[in-house]
C-alpha cells in the first residue's frame, strides 16, 4: 500500500482562458440625453452580462441556459450556488475521488456519468494516476475554483467514494442509501431511518443522516480507515439484511423494483470499491433541483421528503447551519467495523 501511494502522481489541469468580450456597438446613440432615456446599449448589456457570468475568475458560457424547466433554473444560478456553498461542500470533496453527472443540454438533454479523467481534461480538477488499475486517472475537486470550473463544464451532480486518495484501499465511512417505493408515505422513510440508526447504535456505532436530494435518505457511518473494502461491504450487507429480516414487510435488502413494492430498499452496494454517493450539499440532476443536506437526528421528523431542500430554498438552510451544524461532531468520531460485528449480524446476534 505504501509503495502504491508513493507511486501515485497528481497533476492539475489548466483553467481555460476567458472569452474575449465584444469591443464595439453596431450603432451609437444619437445623443447623451437620448442614451439616458433609452435602455442600455447592446455593448453595455454585453459587458454587464460578461461581468455577471465571470465567477471565481472563470468565464461561464451559456450562463442563461435553462437547465431545469420545472424550476426555471439557469446554469448561472447553479454555478453561483456552488461558488457560495463551497465552504460547506469542499470538506466532503477534498482528496476524495469524485464521479460527475454532466448535463450539457440541461435535464431535458442527454446526461452522462464520468468516473475518470477523459481525453479532454476538466480544468482545475486534480488527476490521480494509478489509483484505479486499468482505468484513467481518478479525479478530485479540492478548491472553490475547481468546483466552479466543474459547474462551468456542465457538471450538476457530484458523487464521492468512501475513501480518500491518501488511503484508497481503506474506506473511512459506510453509507446506507434508503430508497423507498414511491407509493410509500414519507413517515415510513422516517421510521426506517430511525430503525437503521437504532441498530447501528446497538452495535456501538454513531451515525449521521442527510437527505439524498432525490427520493430518500442517506445514513452515514464515519470510520477510522482500518478495514478494507470487502470487510466494509460485508458489514453493510449484513446490517441491511438484518434490518430486512427483522422488519420483512417494511424493509428489503434485495435490489429491484419487484422486491421494493411497498417497502424501503436499504442499499448497501454503495460500499463497494469504486461505488459513490451524492455529496453533502450537492445538487441533484432531477426536476426541481433537490439538494442533499445533512440534518440532525432531531430534525428528521420535520422533513417532508428526500428533496426537502432545493436550489431555490437552500440558502436559508445554509444560514441556519452557520450557527448550528448538525454534523459538527462528524470529524471527531473514531470507530471501526469488525469481523465480529458482521458475524454477529449474520447469525442474528448483536
Amino acid at each position: 500500500m505504501q509503495d502504491a501511494r508513493k507511486a501515485q502522481t497528481t497533476k492539475s489541469a489548466r483553467t481555460p482562458r476567458g472569452e474575449r468580450a465584444p469591443t464595439s456597438d453596431a450603432a451609437a446613440p444619437a445623443s447623451p440625453a437620448a442614451s439616458v432615456r433609452r435602455s442600455p446599449s447592446a455593448a453595455r448589456r454585453r459587458r454587464a452580462d460578461a461581468a455577471e457570468s465571470e465567477i471565481a475568475g472563470i468565464r461561464i458560457t451559456s450562463a442563461r441556459r435553462v437547465i431545469d424547466a420545472d424550476s426555471g433554473t439557469r446554469k448561472l444560478e447553479l454555478v453561483r450556488y456552488y461558488e457560495r456553498a463551497a465552504r460547506w461542500i469542499l470538506p466532503h470533496l477534498r482528496a476524495r475521488p469524485v464521479s460527475l453527472v454532466r448535463a450539457p443540454r440541461g435535464l431535458s438533454g442527454e446526461m452522462f456519468f464520468q468516473r475518470h479523467s477523459g481525453r479532454v481534461p476538466l480544468p482545475g480538477l486534480t488527476e490521480h494516476e494509478g489509483l484505479d488499475p486499468g482505468h484513467p486517472a481518478l479525479l478530485t475537486i479540492d478548491t472553490q475554483r475547481a468546483l466552479v470550473s466543474a459547474a462551468q463544464m456542465d457538471v450538476i451532480e457530484l458523487h464521492t467514494w468512501n475513501a480518500s486518495v491518501d488511503d484508497i484501499e481503506r474506506p473511512d465511512r459506510v453509507v446506507f442509501d434508503l430508497d423507498p417505493d414511491p407509493a410509500l408515505g414519507w413517515d415510513r422513510m422516517i421510521e426506517a431511518a430511525q430503525r437503521t440508526r437504532a441498530l447501528l447504535a446497538e452495535l456501538g456505532l454513531e451515525s449521521f443522516c442527510k437527505t439524498s436530494g432525490g427520493k430518500g435518505l442517506h445514513i452515514v457511518v464515519p470510520l477510522a480507515p482500518e478495514a478494507g473494502w470487502d470487510d466494509a461491504k460485508a458489514f453493510a450487507r449484513a446490517a441491511a439484511q438484518h434490518l430486512a429480516s427483522v422488519w420483512p414487510t417494511q424493509i428489503t435488502a434485495t435490489m429491484g423494483p419487484e422486491h421494493r413494492k411497498k417497502k424501503i430498499f436499504v442499499d448497501y452496494l454503495r460500499n463497494a470499491r469504486g461505488a459513490s454517493t451524492a455529496v453533502a450539499y450537492g445538487v441533484r440532476a432531477r426536476p426541481g433541483m433537490g439538494v442533499s443536506v445533512p440534518i440532525g437526528w432531531d430534525e428528521l421528523e420535520a422533513t417532508t421528503g428526500g428533496a426537502h431542500w432545493t436550489l431555490a430554498t437552500i440558502d436559508a438552510r445554509l444560514a441556519q447551519i452557520e450557527h448550528a451544524d448538525p454534523w459538527a461532531a462528524y470529524g471527531r468520531v473514531r470507530q471501526t467495523v469488525t469481523a465480529e460485528l458482521t458475524i454477529g449480524l449474520e447469525t442474528g446476534g448483536k
